[in-house]
C-alpha cells in the first residue's frame, strides 16, 4: 500500500469523525435545554379515599367489615395472601421468616408468636388481641395503623382485597372466629 492511499483511509477516518461530532455540536444548539433548579418529577396522585366505593355525588359510602366479610371468599384470600407467603407463613406449628407465622392470627394478641423478633411498637400492643378490625387496619396500611413496625410492606388498598384475605386468615385456625356482624 503506498502512502496516497494510507492518506485517503486516514482523510476518510477523520472527516467522519468531523462530521459525527460537528452534528452533536449543532444539535445541541439546536435542542438546547436548561437544568432544572430541582432534579426529579413532581408525581400528583390525589388521596384514594378508604373503606368504601364512591357515590354519585363524589361522597364515599362507607361499608362495614362485617359486610365485606360476610361477601367475602376465602379462595380468592388465599390467591391475595401468596404475596404475603414471601414473609409470613401460614401452617400451624410452622417456622417463623422475616415475618411471624400467620396461623390462627385472628383472635390472638399482638407479638404473641414465640421465637419472633418483633418491633417495640408491637410488643407495647402485646396485650391486646387481633380482632378482624385491628387486622383491617393493620393490613390496610402498616406503617400508619401501628408506627415503628418492621413491616415493609406497603398494604391492601382495595376493600375486598382485603376482606377476602381477612376470611382466609379466619380459616387458618382449629376454632374459626366468627365475622363481626353486618
Amino acid at each position: 500500500m503506498d502512502g496516497f492511499e494510507f492518506n485517503k483511509m486516514a482523510g476518510a477516518v477523520l472527516g467522519t469523525a468531523l462530521v459525527v461530532f460537528g452534528l452533536k455540536e449543532l444539535a445541541s444548539e439546536i435542542y438546547h435545554s436548561e437544568a432544572p433548579e430541582k432534579p426529579g418529577f413532581i408525581i400528583e396522585v390525589a388521596e384514594a379515599a378508604t373503606g368504601g366505593e364512591a357515590t354519585g355525588g363524589g361522597e364515599t359510602a362507607t361499608v362495614s367489615l362485617g359486610t365485606l366479610l360476610a361477601s367475602a371468599d376465602a379462595t380468592k384470600g388465599a390467591t391475595a395472601a401468596k404475596t404475603c407467603a414471601a414473609c409470613h407463613g401460614f401452617v400451624k406449628d410452622g417456622p417463623n421468616k422475616v415475618g411471624p407465622n400467620l396461623w390462627d392470627i385472628v383472635g390472638r394478641n399482638h407479638a404473641a408468636v414465640q421465637g419472633f423478633a418483633y418491633s417495640d411498637s408491637l410488643k407495647a400492643k402485646a396485650g391486646e388481641p387481633w380482632t378482624f378490625e385491628a387486622l383491617n387496619e393493620f393490613i390496610t396500611a402498616p406503617k400508619a395503623a401501628i408506627p415503628g413496625t418492621k413491616m415493609a410492606f406497603g398494604g391492601v388498598k382495595k376493600d375486598q382485597t382485603r376482606a377476602d384475605l381477612l376470611a382466609y386468615l379466619a380459616t387458618l385456625s382449629e376454632a374459626p372466629k366468627p365475622f363481626p356482624a353486618p
